[in-house]
């Protein structure tokens, strides 16, 4: 019995442990991205707000 409960113990805790690891790298992923957007020269940000800008501009057409 002790056997089974150690085995089990031990199956939870890696599994746990594998859990923290997957959204510490998702988190991490998410930082990297953030940190090009932020650390582009603008080129970047000037080309989403001018996506934006056209998606605004063809919803405020429709209306």
């Amino acid at each position: 019995m002790k056997e089974i409960l150690e085995y089990l113990k031990a199956r939870y805790l890696s599994e746990k442990a594998q859990g923290m690891v997957e959204y510490a790298l998702i988190v991490a992923f998410i930082v990297g991205v953030a940190a090009v957007v932020f650390a582009s020269n603008g080129s970047f940000q000037a080309a989403v707000n001018a996506g934006f800008n056209k998606v605004a501009t063809k919803v405020n057409a429709i209306k």
